[in-house]
C-alpha cells in the first residue's frame, strides 16, 4: 500500500464518526485574484441551509490571495449559490460566493456581479449557454499524465473519444469528476476524450442566465478538487504543450504537434431558437465582429496573452487576430 492510500484510509476512519444533526460543514469557494484560480475554506452552520442567502456573509485574507494590499486586507465572501457536497456527503454543502472589498466594493475578479446585473436585463431573451471545457490531466511533476517520463506519445490521432489503455489516461478521474458534478447539483450533460493525450473535456449546460458562469466555475472546482484525491494535477492552460518553430506534415510528434485546450461557448437567444432564428444569429455575429479586439483582451485575465499561444490558425484554430464566422 503506498503513502497516499494508507492516509485514505486513515482519513476514511475519522469520516465514518458521526456528524451531529445541528452541525452542517459548509464550505465556500472563491476566485481569487488572478481570475482563473480557486480558493475554499470550510465553516460550520447549525442549520442545513436551502437557499445561499440563508448562509451568512464571511471573511478571508484577501493579501494572501492577491486580492487586497495595505492596511486594509479583509475581503468579503458573498454566498450566491448552493450546492451537495458530493465530498463530505449528508446535508454538507458547498457554497460558491462574490468576493467583496472591506469598502463593500466588488473584487477587480469579481465579474459576476456586472454579469449578473446584464443577465437580469436580457432575461426576457432567455438566453441559453452550453459550455464545452477542455483540460489537461498532469502528474504531480507537471508532466501530461501517462506520457513517457523521456518522451513522448504517438502522434495525434487515436486519442480523440478514445478506449483503451494505450488510448486514454486518467479516465478514472474523468468519471469521479462526472459523478461528483451530477451529486452536486451541477448541470453537467457530457464529457469526452480530447485530440491531445491526457486531454479531456465536460460539457456543462444548457443553462439559463448566470446559472451558466456558477455551474462552471463549480465544476472547475469540482474537478481540481477530485484530481486533490487521486495526487493529480488538472490544468486548463490553453496551450499546456508549447510548439517547436514551424510546422507541417514533416515535423515530427516529438516535436510539440500538439493540440490546445478551449472553451468552447454554445450561445442562443429564445429568437434565434425560433423559425428563422438565423437572421437573429446573423445581427449577433455582425456585432460580435465591430468590437474582436475587446473581446479577445477580456478572454482570459492576461488580455489575450494566454489564448494567443494556441489561436494560431493551426491545430483546429483561427489567428487571434482575425474575425471569422461560418455555417456548419
Amino acid at each position: 500500500m503506498s503513502k497516499t492510500e494508507k492516509q485514505k484510509a486513515v482519513l476514511e476512519r475519522y469520516m465514518r464518526l458521526p456528524q451531529p444533526d445541528d452541525k452542517i460543514q459548509c464550505t465556500y469557494v472563491w476566485i481569487d485574484g488572478t481570475g482563473e484560480h480557486l480558493r475554499s475554506k470550510t465553516k460550520t452552520i447549525n442549520f442545513v441551509p436551502k437557499t445561499p442567502k440563508e448562509l451568512p456573509v464571511w471573511n478571508f485574507d484577501g493579501s494572501s490571495t492577491y486580492q487586497a494590499e495595505g492596511n486594509n486586507t479583509d475581503v468579503y465572501l458573498h454566498p450566491v449559490a448552493l450546492y451537495r457536497d458530493p465530498f463530505r456527503l449528508g446535508d454538507n454543502k458547498i457554497v460558491l460566493c462574490e468576493t467583496y472589498k472591506y469598502n463593500k466594493k466588488p473584487t477587480e475578479t469579481n465579474h459576476r456581479k456586472t454579469c449578473c446585473e446584464v443577465m437580469e436585463r436580457a432575461k426576457d431573451q432567455h438566453p441559453w449557454f452550453g459550455i464545452e471545457q477542455e483540460f489537461t490531466i498532469l502528474d504531480s511533476d507537471h508532466h501530461p499524465y501517462g506520457w513517457p517520463k523521456n518522451g513522448f506519445p504517438g502522434p495525434q490521432g487515436p486519442y480523440y473519444c478514445g478506449v483503451g489503455a494505450n488510448k486514454v489516461y486518467g479516465r478514472d478521474l474523468v468519471e469521479a469528476h462526472y459523478r461528483a458534478c451530477m451529486y452536486s447539483g451541477v448541470n453537467i450533460s457530457g464529457n469526452n476524450a480530447e485530440i491531445m493525450p491526457a486531454q479531456w473535456e465536460f460539457q456543462v449546460g444548457p443553462c439559463e442566465g448566470i446559472e451558466m458562469g456558477d455551474d462552471l466555475w463549480m465544476a472547475r472546482y469540482l474537478l481540481h478538487r477530485v484530481a486533490e484525491d487521486f495526487g493529480l494535477l488538472v490544468t486548463m492552460d490553453p496551450k499546456p504543450m508549447q510548439i517547436a518553430s514551424g510546422h507541417g506534415a514533416g515535423r515530427s510528434a516529438k516535436m510539440g504537434d500538439w493540440n490546445g485546450a478551449g472553451a468552447h461557448t454554445n450561445f442562443s437567444t429564445v429568437t434565434m431558437r425560433e423559425e428563422n432564428g438565423i437572421i437573429e444569429i446573423e445581427r449577433a455575429i455582425d456585432k460580435l465582429s465591430r468590437h474582436h479586439i475587446r473581446h479577445i483582451k477580456a478572454y482570459d485575465p492576461h488580455e489575450g496573452k494566454d489564448n494567443e499561444r494556441r489561436l494560431t490558425g493551426i491545430h483546429e484554430t483561427s489567428s487571434i487576430h482575425d474575425f471569422s464566422a461560418g455555417v456548419a
